[in-house]
């Protein structure tokens, strides 16, 4: 068992979430290991004490770093081990590990299917490294990295089957301006995380094509009934579905002009295809992905998906923006 008072904490990951984590960390933390890209980014941390590309507001005491390009030093130097890339770089990251996972317990906050293998992380973990789920923990929100670098209060779930290893985390990342909630519905809460970045591109669609607040909330009631079925499906834990973990999340990454995703969905409404708006932004709109990846799922489950279906009709099939939402605003009450 891993000990409250002898944490070894490793963080995999340098871009705009992993370096909100970074700081959590380093608040509770006299120091943990940190996995970044390339020497460039660490010698800049090292050095202007804060992150070269992402959060550049957020500070950090480089005594309390112990930062390495090298994902096999942190791995076996750390217990506990947060995994923050993007959906798209996690099978390229991990691929250079050599070190065994068998006694760690991993932590991941990634909101996102691995492409290719159209599974969420938690999934691929376990099936590429033979993870148990005892020795899986996940972070959701509601809770935008910048509003952390800010130290706006913010809030987050900690998932995990085993609640002392829930506590862990917790405590690791806990602060005046965050407030945590442990849950054990692991599953729940990490699909429940991918599914709302997908309905946040829906609600950015509805928005650079000029609907209002009062088709926004329709959109978005609908969205957490939608949500609702396919966990359901996923996995049978019990839940409240209007807990933050789930509704407060969607609610945030819907609305606010700081969700990625609101703003990859806002730029097709506006006109952009999906190779421009890629190209335009500078951080991984996890939605995008994700769709492609619910989509190929729920050919297995069948359920009954009508905002799905139009984001992913817009995005991968190239139908029609202001038509397939019109189509859609007719399904929805």
């Amino acid at each position: 068992m891993i000990e409250l008072s002898n944490r070894k904490v490793g963080l995999i990951g340098n871009g705009s979430w992993a370096t909100a984590i970074a700081k959590m960390l380093s608040k509770n933390l006299e120091s943990f290991n940190w996995w970044v890209k390339d020497e460039y980014v660490k010698n800049h941390i090292e050095k202007n004490r804060h992150n070269p590309n992402y959060l550049t507001d957020a500070e950090f005491n480089p005594a309390r770093l112990k930062i390495s390009t090298d994902i096999n030093e942190v791995v076996a130097n750390s217990d506990i081990i947060f995994i923050v890339v993007p959906s798209i770089y996690v099978e390229n990251c991990l691929s250079k590990l050599t070190i065994s996972l068998k006694d760690k317990f991993i932590v991941t906050s990634i909101k996102g299917i691995i492409p290719n293998h159209y599974k969420a992380v938690g999934q691929y973990l376990f099936d590429e490294f033979n993870l148990k789920q005892e020795q899986l923990g996940i972070v959701s929100g509601p809770c935008h990295a910048e509003e952390v670098a800010l130290e706006r209060l913010s809030y987050l779930t900690i998932a995990a089957l085993d609640e002392n290893k829930a506590k862990i985390v917790s405590d690791c990342l806990a602060y005046d301006f965050i407030n945590t909630k442990l849950s054990n519905d692991i599953f729940g809460t990490e699909y429940g995380a991918i599914l709302k970045n997908i309905y946040a591109i829906a609600a950015g669609i509805a928005h650079g094509l000029g609907y209002g607040d009062n088709f926004q909330a329709v959109l978005m009631s609908n969205a957490i009934r939608e949500m609702n079925s396919i966990l359901k499906e996923v996995d049978k834990t019990k839940r409240k579905i209007n807990d933050s973990a789930y509704l407060g999340d969607l609610l945030v990454t819907g609305y606010s002009n700081f969700s990625r995703n609101r703003m990859f969905g806002n730029m097709i409404g506006k006109g952009y295809t999906v190779k421009s708006t890629i190209m335009e932004m500078n951080m991984v709109a996890e939605g995008y992905y994700a769709t492609k990846g619910v989509a190929i799922m729920n050919e297995g489950y069948k359920i009954k998906a009508p905002i799905i279906h139009a984001v992913y009709s817009i995005l991968y099939e190239g139908q029609n923006a202001a038509k397939t939402m019109a189509k859609l605003s007719k399904k929805l009450d």
